[in-house]
């Protein structure tokens, strides 16, 4: 059996609550295998963007444990956590953040220069990328507002997976997309799990969109199921 890209195991995050705590992750646990893709869904305040910083090692849990491509991050400093998350974890973020004075493929190579990628290595891989998620030459040459919604989510994409990561986390993706190009980027998301071997978790509000799912994993109160 394949061993995991992504373990989660028995994860508890609590918040101070003014007078109280808040539970936002309950003994959270969650396995995700290479190439398979996992929905979570659940109401706002669920515990799902809770769920995501701990997978991204952005929150480190109160209790429990987090297994990144094998590596146990329980006892990782900050700089190694960093360097973890650049080298094996594409964040998808639900706005693409892209820079407004940039080409989609000057996005890319931005991240290629922040990992210390050769110049004429990074522009091939950009363009590979780029082609990957649906964009041709004239469009990789535009800026963000000359692309739609969608393919401005596609550079988003193309940018998360250019070090190769073995964990995809993808936040609300199609919130500012019609049903129609949420499908879209639904589907190529479920495409580039596949093709890239990725362990992906998409987080969604929109409960048409998980026909192309391995799994759907409901989130309430802390708690996944």
């Amino acid at each position: 059996m394949t061993a995991p890209s992504l373990s989660l195991q028995d994860a508890v995050l609590t918040y101070p609550d003014g007078d109280h705590t808040l539970t936002a992750l309950d003994r959270v646990s969650l396995d995700v295998a290479p190439g398979e893709l996992v929905a979570v869904v659940g109401p706002s305040g669920s515990g799902k963007s809770s769920l995501l910083a701990v997978a991204a090692t952005l929150r480190r849990p109160d209790t429990g444990r987090v297994v990144v491509a094998g590596r146990d991050t329980g006892a990782m400093g900050a700089k190694e956590r960093t360097a973890l998350r650049r080298e094996r974890i594409g964040i998808v973020f639900q706005q693409p953040n892209l820079l407004p004075s940039l080409t989609a493929e000057e996005q890319v190579l931005a991240v290629a220069h922040l990992r210390g990628a050769s110049v004429r290595a990074a522009r091939a891989r950009a363009a590979e990328l780029l082609e990957s998620v649906g964009l041709d030459a004239a469009k990789r040459r535009r800026r963000p507002h000359q692309l739609s919604g969608g393919e401005r989510q596609r550079v988003n994409i193309a940018r998360a997976l250019f070090g190769g990561p073995a964990v995809l986390l993808v936040d609300e993706p199609t919130s500012a997309l019609d049903h129609e190009r949420g499908e879209r980027v639904v589907e190529l998301l479920a495409e580039v799990t596949r093709r890239h071997r990725t362990a992906t978790v998409l987080v969604t509000h929109d409960r048409g969109l998980l026909g192309r799912a391995d799994r759907v994993l409901t989130m309430r109160d802390g708690r996944l199921g």
